[in-house]
Protein backbone atom coordinates (compact mmCIF):
# COMPACT_ATOMS: atom_id res chain seq x y z
CA UNK A 1 0.00 0.00 0.00
CA UNK A 2 0.85 3.47 -0.21
CA UNK A 3 0.38 6.44 1.71
CA UNK A 4 0.84 9.77 0.96
CA UNK A 5 2.71 11.70 4.14
CA UNK A 6 3.38 15.26 3.38
CA UNK A 7 2.84 17.35 1.10
CA UNK A 8 4.60 21.50 0.06
CA UNK A 9 2.08 23.79 -1.85
CA UNK A 10 2.99 27.19 -3.06
CA UNK A 11 0.74 30.28 -3.87
CA UNK A 12 -0.61 30.13 -6.89
CA UNK A 13 -1.06 33.05 -9.40
CA UNK A 14 0.79 35.20 -11.10
CA UNK A 15 4.70 34.74 -9.47
CA UNK A 16 6.74 36.83 -11.66
CA UNK A 17 9.59 36.61 -9.18
CA UNK A 18 9.63 33.40 -8.94
CA UNK A 19 11.22 30.79 -11.95
CA UNK A 20 10.27 27.22 -13.16
CA UNK A 21 12.81 25.91 -10.44
CA UNK A 22 12.36 28.10 -7.57
CA UNK A 23 9.08 26.76 -7.60
CA UNK A 24 10.17 23.10 -7.71
CA UNK A 25 12.30 24.17 -4.70
CA UNK A 26 10.00 25.69 -2.72
CA UNK A 27 7.56 22.96 -2.97
CA UNK A 28 9.52 20.15 -2.83
CA UNK A 29 11.69 21.35 0.67
CA UNK A 30 8.13 22.16 2.19
CA UNK A 31 6.80 18.32 1.15
CA UNK A 32 9.73 16.91 3.05
CA UNK A 33 9.52 19.38 6.09
CA UNK A 34 6.20 18.63 6.38
CA UNK A 35 6.74 14.65 6.03
CA UNK A 36 10.00 14.64 8.66
CA UNK A 37 12.09 13.69 5.58
CA UNK A 38 15.27 14.52 4.59
CA UNK A 39 16.98 14.02 0.90
CA UNK A 40 18.60 10.89 2.24
CA UNK A 41 15.37 9.24 2.72
CA UNK A 42 13.86 9.46 -0.84
CA UNK A 43 14.30 7.04 -2.89
CA UNK A 44 13.30 8.91 -6.58
CA UNK A 45 11.95 11.87 -7.53
CA UNK A 46 8.78 12.44 -10.45
CA UNK A 47 7.40 15.55 -11.64
CA UNK A 48 4.67 16.29 -13.19
CA UNK A 49 5.30 19.38 -16.37
CA UNK A 50 3.40 19.56 -19.30
CA UNK A 51 5.04 22.93 -20.73
CA UNK A 52 4.02 22.64 -24.88
CA UNK A 53 6.18 25.17 -25.04
CA UNK A 54 5.58 27.46 -21.96
CA UNK A 55 8.79 28.17 -21.13
CA UNK A 56 12.34 27.41 -22.39
CA UNK A 57 12.97 25.12 -19.39
CA UNK A 58 12.22 21.73 -20.88
CA UNK A 59 14.21 19.63 -19.13
CA UNK A 60 13.56 20.28 -15.60
CA UNK A 61 13.48 16.99 -13.89
CA UNK A 62 16.96 17.43 -12.09
CA UNK A 63 16.04 21.21 -10.95
CA UNK A 64 14.50 19.31 -8.27
CA UNK A 65 17.90 17.90 -7.27
CA UNK A 66 18.34 21.56 -5.54
CA UNK A 67 15.90 21.07 -2.90
CA UNK A 68 18.21 19.18 -0.84
CA UNK A 69 22.49 18.15 -1.35
CA UNK A 70 21.35 14.23 -0.33
CA UNK A 71 18.87 14.29 -3.73
CA UNK A 72 22.34 14.54 -5.80
CA UNK A 73 22.55 11.19 -8.10
CA UNK A 74 18.92 9.72 -7.07
CA UNK A 75 16.55 8.95 -9.89
CA UNK A 76 14.20 11.95 -11.30
CA UNK A 77 11.56 11.67 -14.14
CA UNK A 78 9.62 14.29 -16.07
CA UNK A 79 5.73 13.19 -16.48
CA UNK A 80 3.86 14.70 -18.79
CA UNK A 81 -0.11 14.13 -20.06
CA UNK A 82 -1.53 17.06 -21.03
CA UNK A 83 -3.49 18.98 -17.63
CA UNK A 84 -3.25 15.62 -15.83
CA UNK A 85 0.80 15.41 -16.13
CA UNK A 86 0.39 16.39 -11.82
CA UNK A 87 -1.34 12.69 -10.97
CA UNK A 88 0.31 11.03 -13.96
CA UNK A 89 3.83 11.86 -11.60
CA UNK A 90 1.83 10.45 -8.40
CA UNK A 91 0.75 7.40 -10.17
CA UNK A 92 4.21 6.71 -11.23
CA UNK A 93 5.51 7.14 -7.91
CA UNK A 94 2.91 5.23 -6.34
CA UNK A 95 3.58 2.31 -8.89
CA UNK A 96 7.71 2.55 -7.99
CA UNK A 97 6.58 2.23 -4.46
CA UNK A 98 4.26 -0.33 -5.00
CA UNK A 99 6.92 -2.85 -7.63
CA UNK A 100 9.43 -2.70 -4.49
CA UNK A 101 11.36 -0.07 -6.42
CA UNK A 102 10.69 2.65 -3.85
CA UNK A 103 9.75 3.18 -0.39
CA UNK A 104 10.11 6.97 -0.31
CA UNK A 105 8.78 8.59 -3.25
CA UNK A 106 9.09 12.83 -4.09
CA UNK A 107 6.32 13.99 -6.20
CA UNK A 108 6.12 17.72 -7.68
CA UNK A 109 3.89 19.02 -9.86
CA UNK A 110 5.20 22.75 -11.67
CA UNK A 111 3.91 25.26 -14.33
CA UNK A 112 4.93 28.59 -15.28
CA UNK A 113 2.35 29.99 -17.83
CA UNK A 114 1.43 33.96 -17.09
CA UNK A 115 5.05 35.30 -18.24
CA UNK A 116 3.59 35.06 -22.02
CA UNK A 117 0.35 36.71 -23.64
CA UNK A 118 -2.98 34.67 -23.55
CA UNK A 119 -2.87 33.64 -27.15
CA UNK A 120 1.04 31.75 -26.49
CA UNK A 121 -0.47 30.02 -23.96
CA UNK A 122 -3.49 28.77 -25.67
CA UNK A 123 -1.61 28.15 -28.21
CA UNK A 124 0.66 25.60 -25.87
CA UNK A 125 -2.40 24.45 -24.77
CA UNK A 126 -3.44 23.56 -28.05
CA UNK A 127 -0.86 20.96 -28.39
CA UNK A 128 -2.62 18.87 -26.49
CA UNK A 129 -5.49 18.24 -28.77
CA UNK A 130 -5.67 15.85 -31.64
CA UNK A 131 -3.49 17.92 -34.31
CA UNK A 132 -5.03 16.39 -37.59
CA UNK A 133 -8.43 17.58 -37.31
CA UNK A 134 -8.02 20.25 -34.28
CA UNK A 135 -5.41 22.02 -34.57
CA UNK A 136 -6.02 25.36 -34.36
CA UNK A 137 -8.87 24.79 -31.74
CA UNK A 138 -8.60 26.43 -28.55
CA UNK A 139 -9.11 24.60 -25.72
CA UNK A 140 -12.16 27.08 -25.10
CA UNK A 141 -13.15 25.78 -28.24
CA UNK A 142 -13.08 22.67 -27.25
CA UNK A 143 -15.20 22.48 -24.22
CA UNK A 144 -17.63 25.11 -25.81
CA UNK A 145 -18.11 22.10 -27.91
CA UNK A 146 -19.36 19.97 -24.81
CA UNK A 147 -20.82 22.74 -23.85
CA UNK A 148 -23.27 23.24 -27.24
CA UNK A 149 -23.38 19.73 -27.85
CA UNK A 150 -24.87 19.29 -23.65
CA UNK A 151 -27.29 22.42 -24.21
CA UNK A 152 -28.94 21.06 -27.59
CA UNK A 153 -29.73 17.66 -26.08
CA UNK A 154 -30.55 18.64 -22.57
CA UNK A 155 -31.36 22.76 -22.83
CA UNK A 156 -29.66 25.84 -21.71
CA UNK A 157 -27.59 24.99 -18.59
CA UNK A 158 -25.90 28.64 -18.49
CA UNK A 159 -27.59 29.77 -15.29
CA UNK A 160 -26.28 26.09 -13.97
CA UNK A 161 -22.68 27.09 -15.36
CA UNK A 162 -23.26 29.83 -13.48
CA UNK A 163 -23.93 28.53 -10.07
CA UNK A 164 -20.66 26.46 -10.74
CA UNK A 165 -18.64 29.55 -11.34
CA UNK A 166 -19.96 31.61 -7.96
CA UNK A 167 -19.83 28.33 -6.08
CA UNK A 168 -16.03 27.70 -6.85
CA UNK A 169 -15.20 31.78 -6.57
CA UNK A 170 -16.49 31.67 -2.95
CA UNK A 171 -15.19 28.74 -1.99
CA UNK A 172 -11.90 29.97 -2.81
CA UNK A 173 -12.25 33.11 0.10
CA UNK A 174 -11.08 29.89 2.15
CA UNK A 175 -8.13 28.91 0.35
CA UNK A 176 -5.03 31.10 0.77
CA UNK A 177 -3.12 29.77 -1.66
CA UNK A 178 -5.62 30.52 -4.80
CA UNK A 179 -4.84 32.43 -7.18
CA UNK A 180 -8.15 34.81 -7.97
CA UNK A 181 -9.60 34.57 -3.62
CA UNK A 182 -12.79 36.83 -4.55
CA UNK A 183 -16.04 35.59 -4.53
CA UNK A 184 -18.42 36.34 -7.62
CA UNK A 185 -21.58 36.82 -7.67
CA UNK A 186 -24.30 34.41 -9.89
CA UNK A 187 -25.59 37.02 -11.54
CA UNK A 188 -22.92 38.65 -13.17
CA UNK A 189 -20.99 34.80 -13.64
CA UNK A 190 -24.79 34.26 -15.98
CA UNK A 191 -24.84 37.43 -17.94
CA UNK A 192 -22.62 38.77 -20.86
CA UNK A 193 -21.00 41.77 -20.18
CA UNK A 194 -17.65 43.83 -20.88
CA UNK A 195 -15.89 42.35 -17.69
CA UNK A 196 -17.41 39.14 -19.30
CA UNK A 197 -17.30 38.33 -22.59
CA UNK A 198 -18.03 34.97 -24.48
CA UNK A 199 -14.81 33.20 -25.10
CA UNK A 200 -16.31 30.62 -27.42
CA UNK A 201 -19.87 30.19 -27.19
CA UNK A 202 -21.83 29.30 -25.22
CA UNK A 203 -18.34 29.82 -22.79
CA UNK A 204 -17.92 32.95 -21.08
CA UNK A 205 -14.82 34.54 -19.28
CA UNK A 206 -15.99 33.34 -15.90
CA UNK A 207 -16.37 29.85 -17.58
CA UNK A 208 -12.65 29.42 -18.32
CA UNK A 209 -9.86 28.36 -15.78
CA UNK A 210 -7.36 30.86 -14.76
CA UNK A 211 -3.93 31.13 -16.39
CA UNK A 212 -1.46 30.54 -13.23
CA UNK A 213 2.29 30.03 -11.94
CA UNK A 214 2.79 27.56 -9.69
CA UNK A 215 4.06 24.15 -8.04
CA UNK A 216 2.78 21.16 -5.28
CA UNK A 217 4.78 18.41 -3.95
CA UNK A 218 3.85 15.14 -2.01
CA UNK A 219 5.87 12.46 -0.04
CA UNK A 220 4.70 9.35 -0.58
CA UNK A 221 5.72 6.58 1.35
CA UNK A 222 5.55 2.45 1.62
CA UNK A 223 3.55 1.24 4.69
CA UNK A 224 6.83 0.02 5.97
CA UNK A 225 8.16 3.01 6.74
CA UNK A 226 4.69 4.63 8.29
CA UNK A 227 6.83 4.36 11.63
CA UNK A 228 9.02 7.41 10.56
CA UNK A 229 6.20 9.65 9.62
CA UNK A 230 3.61 11.31 11.66
CA UNK A 231 0.42 11.70 9.20
CA UNK A 232 -0.53 9.59 6.38
CA UNK A 233 -3.27 9.25 3.73
CA UNK A 234 -4.20 6.48 1.77
CA UNK A 235 -4.36 6.07 -1.65
CA UNK A 236 -7.46 3.59 -1.39
CA UNK A 237 -7.94 3.22 -5.18
CA UNK A 238 -6.57 4.38 -7.71
CA UNK A 239 -7.42 4.33 -11.60
CA UNK A 240 -6.28 5.76 -15.13
CA UNK A 241 -8.23 5.44 -17.80
CA UNK A 242 -6.94 6.66 -21.57
CA UNK A 243 -9.50 7.45 -24.48
CA UNK A 244 -9.63 8.27 -27.94
CA UNK A 245 -7.69 11.76 -28.83
CA UNK A 246 -9.99 12.84 -31.96
CA UNK A 247 -13.01 14.10 -30.35
CA UNK A 248 -14.49 12.86 -33.47
CA UNK A 249 -14.34 9.17 -32.58
CA UNK A 250 -15.76 9.42 -29.14
CA UNK A 251 -19.32 10.46 -28.17
CA UNK A 252 -18.77 13.33 -26.08
CA UNK A 253 -22.14 13.47 -23.76
CA UNK A 254 -20.98 10.15 -22.82
CA UNK A 255 -18.08 11.58 -20.92
CA UNK A 256 -16.61 7.48 -21.13
CA UNK A 257 -13.23 8.15 -19.96
CA UNK A 258 -14.08 9.95 -17.05
CA UNK A 259 -16.94 8.01 -16.17
CA UNK A 260 -14.74 4.76 -16.25
CA UNK A 261 -11.84 6.16 -14.49
CA UNK A 262 -13.94 7.41 -11.48
CA UNK A 263 -15.69 3.76 -11.39
CA UNK A 264 -12.99 2.10 -11.30
CA UNK A 265 -11.65 3.87 -8.55
CA UNK A 266 -14.97 3.20 -6.21
CA UNK A 267 -14.70 -0.58 -7.53
CA UNK A 268 -11.02 -0.99 -6.52
CA UNK A 269 -11.17 1.44 -3.09
CA UNK A 270 -14.63 -0.74 -2.30
CA UNK A 271 -17.15 1.93 -2.06
CA UNK A 272 -19.56 3.99 -4.75
CA UNK A 273 -20.29 7.26 -4.50
CA UNK A 274 -22.85 7.28 -1.63
CA UNK A 275 -19.02 7.19 0.55
CA UNK A 276 -17.39 10.02 -0.42
CA UNK A 277 -17.15 12.75 1.60
CA UNK A 278 -15.37 15.36 -0.84
CA UNK A 279 -13.67 16.09 -4.06
CA UNK A 280 -11.78 17.94 -5.94
CA UNK A 281 -12.51 17.49 -10.03
CA UNK A 282 -10.95 19.29 -13.14
CA UNK A 283 -13.34 21.99 -13.93
CA UNK A 284 -10.74 23.48 -16.09
CA UNK A 285 -14.37 25.09 -17.96
CA UNK A 286 -17.33 25.22 -15.91
CA UNK A 287 -19.09 22.74 -18.24
CA UNK A 288 -16.24 20.07 -17.50
CA UNK A 289 -17.61 20.11 -13.99
CA UNK A 290 -21.21 19.74 -14.35
CA UNK A 291 -20.03 16.51 -16.63
CA UNK A 292 -18.62 15.60 -14.11
CA UNK A 293 -20.87 15.03 -11.40
CA UNK A 294 -22.75 12.68 -13.88
CA UNK A 295 -19.77 10.60 -14.55
CA UNK A 296 -18.98 10.22 -10.88
CA UNK A 297 -23.05 9.10 -10.52
CA UNK A 298 -24.05 12.14 -8.67
CA UNK A 299 -27.03 12.69 -11.16
CA UNK A 300 -28.28 11.18 -14.69
CA UNK A 301 -27.51 12.25 -17.60
CA UNK A 302 -29.25 15.66 -18.02
CA UNK A 303 -29.54 16.20 -14.64
CA UNK A 304 -26.55 17.58 -12.92
CA UNK A 305 -28.18 21.25 -12.40
CA UNK A 306 -30.34 20.19 -10.08
CA UNK A 307 -27.48 19.00 -7.71
CA UNK A 308 -26.56 22.94 -7.63
CA UNK A 309 -30.41 23.60 -6.97
CA UNK A 310 -30.09 21.56 -4.30
CA UNK A 311 -27.23 22.54 -2.51
CA UNK A 312 -25.58 18.87 -2.80
CA UNK A 313 -21.90 20.27 -4.05
CA UNK A 314 -21.81 23.09 -1.84
CA UNK A 315 -19.70 24.15 0.91
CA UNK A 316 -21.91 22.39 3.42
CA UNK A 317 -23.92 19.94 1.58
CA UNK A 318 -23.62 16.27 1.39
CA UNK A 319 -20.73 16.12 -1.09
CA UNK A 320 -18.68 19.38 -1.67
CA UNK A 321 -16.88 20.11 -4.80
CA UNK A 322 -13.23 21.96 -5.05
CA UNK A 323 -14.15 23.41 -1.72
CA UNK A 324 -10.47 25.15 -2.35
CA UNK A 325 -12.33 27.01 -5.26
CA UNK A 326 -10.87 24.19 -8.03
CA UNK A 327 -9.37 25.54 -11.13
CA UNK A 328 -11.38 27.88 -11.79
CA UNK A 329 -10.70 29.99 -8.69
CA UNK A 330 -7.85 28.12 -7.02
CA UNK A 331 -5.60 28.61 -10.84
CA UNK A 332 -4.17 25.81 -13.08
CA UNK A 333 -0.66 26.04 -13.70
CA UNK A 334 -1.44 22.73 -15.63
CA UNK A 335 1.25 20.42 -14.44
CA UNK A 336 1.02 21.33 -10.58
CA UNK A 337 -2.71 20.89 -11.06
CA UNK A 338 -3.12 16.69 -10.23
CA UNK A 339 -0.65 17.10 -6.97
CA UNK A 340 -2.52 19.89 -5.79
CA UNK A 341 -5.85 18.35 -5.73
CA UNK A 342 -4.24 15.36 -4.00
CA UNK A 343 -2.81 17.83 -1.64
CA UNK A 344 -6.20 19.56 -1.13
CA UNK A 345 -7.76 16.13 -0.57
CA UNK A 346 -5.61 14.40 1.79
CA UNK A 347 -5.83 17.88 4.02
CA UNK A 348 -9.37 17.91 3.61
CA UNK A 349 -9.11 13.61 4.88
CA UNK A 350 -7.14 14.57 8.07
CA UNK A 351 -8.88 17.21 9.00
CA UNK A 352 -6.62 19.50 8.08
CA UNK A 353 -8.11 22.07 5.25
CA UNK A 354 -8.42 24.97 7.64
CA UNK A 355 -11.60 27.00 6.75
CA UNK A 356 -11.84 25.24 3.94
CA UNK A 357 -12.38 21.84 6.21
CA UNK A 358 -15.61 20.17 5.59
CA UNK A 359 -16.90 18.05 8.51
CA UNK A 360 -15.76 14.98 9.09
CA UNK A 361 -14.17 14.10 5.80
CA UNK A 362 -13.01 10.92 6.05
CA UNK A 363 -12.94 9.29 1.74
CA UNK A 364 -12.26 11.85 -1.04
CA UNK A 365 -12.64 12.07 -4.38
CA UNK A 366 -9.53 13.65 -6.76
CA UNK A 367 -10.44 13.74 -10.56
CA UNK A 368 -7.92 14.94 -12.56
CA UNK A 369 -8.07 15.36 -16.42
CA UNK A 370 -6.06 15.67 -19.48
CA UNK A 371 -7.30 16.91 -22.59
CA UNK A 372 -10.79 16.48 -23.67
CA UNK A 373 -11.11 13.91 -21.41
CA UNK A 374 -8.24 11.55 -22.81
CA UNK A 375 -6.06 10.96 -19.96
CA UNK A 376 -8.39 10.65 -16.85
CA UNK A 377 -6.62 10.32 -13.19
CA UNK A 378 -9.16 9.27 -10.09
CA UNK A 379 -8.12 8.49 -6.48
CA UNK A 380 -9.99 7.77 -3.80
CA UNK A 381 -8.11 9.52 -0.67
CA UNK A 382 -8.63 7.56 3.26
CA UNK A 383 -7.26 9.48 6.38
CA UNK A 384 -5.66 6.76 8.29
CA UNK A 385 -2.73 8.78 10.82
CA UNK A 386 -3.00 12.16 11.86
Amino acid sequence: MTYIAGWGHTKFGKLADQGLEDLIVSAGREALADAGLSGADVDGIWIGHFNGGLVADGFPSSLALQIDPDLRFKPATRLENACASGSAAVFAARQAILAGEARVALVIGVEKMTHLANAEVAAALGHAAYQKEEAGLSFPGVFAQFAQAYFDRYGDQSRALARIAAKNHGNSVNNPLAQLQKPMDEEFCASVSDRNPIIAAPLKKTDCSLVSDGAAALVLVAEDRLGDVAKAVHLRGVAQVNDLLPMSRRDLLAFEGPRRAIHTAYDRASITVSDIDVAEVHDCFTIAELMIYEAMGLAAHGHAANLLKGGVVHAGGRLPVNLSGGLKAKGHPVGASGVSMHTLVARQVLGQADAMQHPGAELGLVFNMGGSGVANYASILEGTKA
